[in-house]
C-alpha cells in the first residue's frame, strides 16, 4: 500500500501549474459572481461584497498572482474590500484556472473534470468515481474515502482506494492550509434539514430562480432551481443534484445538493436524499450522517 500512495504523492508534487489567470479574468469572474447572487436573490450585503472587490482587483497595478506569491492568502484577504471569503476564491483562481462556486452557479460544474485533476485518477475511473458515489466536490469525495466507500466502485480494491484518498487529503489539505486553517465543524443537521425542506418547498411552488445546467440538459433549458439562504451564521446554497446517477436512477427532483459556507468562509457540502431503507426509510436524511439524522427525529419526536 505505501508504494502505491508514494507514486501517488509524488506525481502529486510534479504536476503542472495551470496557466496565468490575470487581473482582468478574475475582476470579471467576481463581477459575474454578484450579478449571478443578485438574479439568484442572495443577501445584498454578498452581492455588494463579490462587486467591490471586483472594482478592487481592476484598478490593481501589481498582478495579484504577484501579491499571492510574496504575502499569500493574507496579502489577498488585506486588500480593501476583499476579505477571506474572496480570497479564497481568488487563490482557487490563481492556482486551478477554475472556480468551482462560479462555475456550479452558471449550471456548468463539472465533477469529472474535477476529478480528475486528482493524480492517477484519469477519465474513467473519474465518471466511475462521479457515477457510482454520486458526489459532485472534492471534499465530498473525501468523505466517501474516509467513510471506505471507494471499494465499492468498480476497479477500485483496498490499495488503490487507500492511495487515492491520501493523494486527495494531501491536495484537499494543501488548499486548506493556504486558507489559514482547517474547516470548522460542520453545520448541524437540523439547519440542513431545515434548508432542505425550505428549498424543496420554494422550488416545487416555483418561487425560485432557475439555472440552465450544462451537463445531461441537451435543450439548454433553465429547469434547476436555486436557493441562497443564511441561518444561524451560516450561508447555505441549494440546488438538485445534476449528477449522471441521479438521472440514472430518476432522483433529480429527491436528491438535494447543500453548500453550507461557515463564518471562517470554508464550504462544507453534503447532499439530503429520502432514506430508502433502514429506521429512517421515508424520511429525509444528510447522505453520510443518518446515525445524527436518526438521533435528530428522536429527539424532534420526544
Amino acid at each position: 500500500m505505501a508504494t502505491d500512495v508514494n507514486l501517488i504523492e509524488a506525481h502529486a508534487d510534479v504536476q503542472a501549474a495551470p496557466p496565468g489567470v490575470s487581473n482582468t479574468t478574475i475582476a470579471q469572474a467576481l463581477a459575474e459572481m454578484a450579478a449571478l447572487l443578485e438574479a439568484q436573490g442572495d443577501n445584498p450585503f454578498r452581492v455588494a461584497a463579490y462587486r467591490h472587490a471586483s472594482e478592487t482587483v481592476s484598478r490593481l497595478v501589481s498582478p495579484l498572482r504577484e501579491i499571492h506569491r510574496s504575502g499569500g492568502v493574507a496579502a489577498l484577504d488585506a486588500l480593501p474590500g476583499v476579505g477571506q471569503r474572496i480570497a479564497a476564491a481568488i487563490v482557487e483562481m490563481l492556482e486551478t484556472g477554475h472556480w468551482q462556486q462560479l462555475e456550479r452557479l452558471r449550471g456548468g460544474s463539472d465533477p469529472e473534470a474535477l476529478f480528475r485533476t486528482i493524480p492517477g485518477v484519469g477519465p474513467d475511473l473519474a465518471m466511475r468515481l462521479h457515477e457510482a458515489l454520486g458526489v459532485d466536490t472534492l471534499e465530498a469525495l473525501e468523505g466517501a474515502a474516509r467513510a471506505g466507500r471507494l471499494e465499492a466502485v468498480e476497479g477500485i480494491g483496498p490499495r488503490r482506494a487507500a492511495a487515492i484518498g491520501a493523494a486527495l487529503t494531501q491536495m484537499l489539505d494543501r488548499v486548506r492550509n493556504r486558507r489559514q486553517g482547517l474547516a470548522g465543524a460542520e453545520p448541524p443537521v437540523a439547519l440542513l434539514l431545515q434548508v432542505d425542506r425550505e428549498y424543496r418547498a420554494a422550488a416545487e411552488a416555483d418561487k425560485l430562480p432557475k439555472i440552465a445546467p450544462r451537463r445531461f440538459n441537451p435543450e439548454n433549458r433553465a429547469w434547476l432551481p436555486v436557493l441562497h439562504t443564511d441561518r444561524s451564521g451560516w450561508h447555505f446554497t441549494a440546488l438538485y443534484s445534476n449528477t449522471a446517477r441521479a438521472h440514472e436512477l430518476d432522483r433529480t427532483h429527491d436528491w438535494v445538493v447543500i453548500f453550507a459556507e461557515d463564518q471562517a468562509h470554508h464550504e462544507h457540502p453534503c447532499t439530503v436524499v429520502t432514506a430508502g431503507r433502514g429506521a429512517l426509510v421515508g424520511q429525509r436524511v444528510v447522505r453520510g450522517r443518518e446515525i445524527e439524522c436518526r438521533q435528530w427525529y428522536a429527539q424532534a419526536a420526544a
